[in-house]
Order: C-alpha cells, then structure tokens, then sequence
C-alpha cells in the first residue's frame, strides 16, 4: 500500500537569542521564575528585515536539499503560521516568489500550535489523492511582533524559527501510519489575538489597548493541553496498531515542560525517548514540531524504521496526533 513518507527535513533559527536575563531587564521576572515555570532558558527573535516568509524560505530551500530535489521539483506549498507576512497574500505565496518556485496551488493553514500536523494530514490527503507528488509542508511564526512585551506571564514564552519537510507517496510500509485531528471552537477564547480581523478591526483603541497580543488563559490552558496532548497520543497510537512502548522518539509540541511532563506520565511514553528543546527555542507555535523534527534527524535520534509519534495542541483550540515509521 501507499503512504506519506518524509524525504527531508529543515529548519531555520534567527540569528538573535533573547535570554531569561535579558527578559529580566524588561518586565518584573528573573531566570529562575521562568525556568522553573516553562523550562525555557532561551529563545530566538526575527531580525527587523525578517518576515515569516524569509523564515520559511530558509527552512524549506534546506528541506529540499535534505530530500535531494530542487525547489522547482516541489508541486504544493502549504504553510502552517498564525503570523502571517500580510493577510493577503499568503505567506505561502510570498515563499514561493522567494524560492524561485513556478506557479503551483501554495496557501496557509490556520490551526495554531497544531498547524504543521494539520498540514500533514492535509498533505496525505492529497498525496494519496494523487493530485500531488512531491509536497512541502512549513510550519514558521515570527511571534516576537505579537507578544505583549509588557505581560511577564506571556511574553517570555515565545520565539521564532521556521522548520519544513518534504513529503511523497511511495509504495511500502514506512511512512505515516495513523492520524488523530480534533478542534473545540467553544474554548477559543482561552487563547486568541483578539484584534486585527473582521470582530474586531485594527483602530487606535485595538493597538492602545493591545488586542493585537497574545491574550491567554494559562491555568486553563494548562488542564486542556495536558487532556489533548494524551488523548492525541493514545488515540494515535491504538489507530497505528502501536503501544507506548512501540514508540522510539516522541516529539510533543513545546509549549512547556510541565506539560510535556504530565503528558508522557499519563501516556506512559520514558522521557528518554521524548525530543524536548523547549529551553533552547521556546514556544515557537506551528515552528516547534517541524524544527524539532529537523534537530532529531541530524543528531540521529531518528533511523530509518523508527516509530515517531508526534502531538500538538493549540489556539482554536485545536489537537492532533501523527505516528510516522520513519
């Protein structure tokens, strides 16, 4: 039978590093309270010149070398991101002028932290269709242009970073093997950027009163992401004929520490077979997964026949669940 394989893998860090310390000269907070409550050391922020797509570009120009193709062998561009270069066009659209793609279907995806597992799933559906052959998948977010650098509770938990992966359709028993997707538009109001579409255009009253940040209800968040996160695993995994401990590298969004924790607890996965790179990168929304999936290859966390599961959970509120034999 067919299935979605990965044929390469990028990522894409932005050259400045923000640390605890210097969070610390900002707003009232220190090393060892944002430590202690995310896991996060540091985290990487977009150049002025860098919009998302410059991100992206970056990262998906590395996945197609990793996959031994060029750019113009690529025939859809999908791209995971809640920061958008413009509206209008689509980040993807800007991608595709800056890697000197020719005209090919390229469009954004909007699902939060669980964009580029959306994208996938998105992906082996036209992949399998047979209306595409050889995919890029992004996730990128240029999140330090939306964080409220006043709010100590939301803006340290951010960065930037674009990570991408290329994907086909081959005969054999590697490649995707179960997919899990869920949304509850119910909660959406627990995490949101309130301002700056059609409820509530952009006006000097929005920008005054920030609506164009981050607004987040941690507590809440928490308890639903922890849910998610291990209702996405068990789920992927029974439908992929898998256990716990069938998994060789489980890569969850990183969101925080604390949940990674409470989640491979409840799911019964060992910390060591989980990727976590949260300290380095911090939350980099739609980013996380496709960057860390992008560090495991190249440090040979991954081989081929792995197991790989992968979860996310994110603003809509969305979650999903994708176990991949590599």
């Amino acid at each position: 039978m067919k299935r979605v394989r990965i044929l390469g893998t990028g990522s894409y860090l932005p050259e400045r590093v923000m640390t605890n310390a210097d969070w610390a000269r900002i707003v009232d907070t220190s090393d060892e309270w944002i430590t202690t409550r995310t896991g996060i050391k540091e985290r990487h922020f977009a150049a002025d010149n860098e919009a998302t797509s410059d991100l992206v570009a970056r990262a998906c120009l590395r996945a197609v070398d990793d996959a031994g193709l060029k750019p113009t062998d690529i025939d859809t561009l999908i791209v995971a991101t809640v920061t958008p270069d413009t509206a209008y066009p689509s980040t993807a659209n800007w991608t595709q002028k800056k890697m000197g793609i020719p005209p090919i279907p390229s469009f954004d995806l909007g699902a939060g932290c669980t964009g580029f597992l959306y994208g996938l799933i998105v992906a082996q559906g036209l992949l399998l269709s047979g209306m595409s052959q050889k995919m890029l998948v992004a996730g990128a977010e240029v999140l330090s242009r939306m964080i409220n650098w006043e709010d100590r509770n939301t803006c340290v938990l951010f960065g930037d970073g674009a990570g991408a992966a290329v994907l086909t359709a081959e005969e054999g028993e590697r490649g995707i093997l179960s997919t899990f997707w869920g949304a509850d538009g119910n909660l959406g109001d627990l995490l949101l950027q309130p301002a700056g579409g059609s409820a509530m255009p952009a006006s000097e009253e929005t920008v005054r009163r920030k609506k164009h940040t981050v607004h987040m209800a941690g507590n809440e968040i928490f308890k639903h992401a922890v849910l998610r996160m291990q209702e996405s695993a068990m789920e992927a995994l029974s439908r992929a004929g898998l256990s716990a401990e069938d998994v060789d590298l489980y890569i969850p969004h990183q969101a925080n520490t604390r949940i990674i924790e409470a989640t491979i607890k409840r799911a019964g996965i060992p910390r060591e077979k989980t990727y976590i790179n949260i300290d380095r990168i911090a939350n980099i929304s739609a980013g996380t997964i496709p960057i860390a999936l992008d560090e495991a290859r190249r440090e040979g966390r991954l081989k081929e026949n792995d197991n790989l599961l992968m979860t996310a959970f994110g603003a809509g509120l969305t979650w999903a669940g994708i176990t991949v034999r590599m």
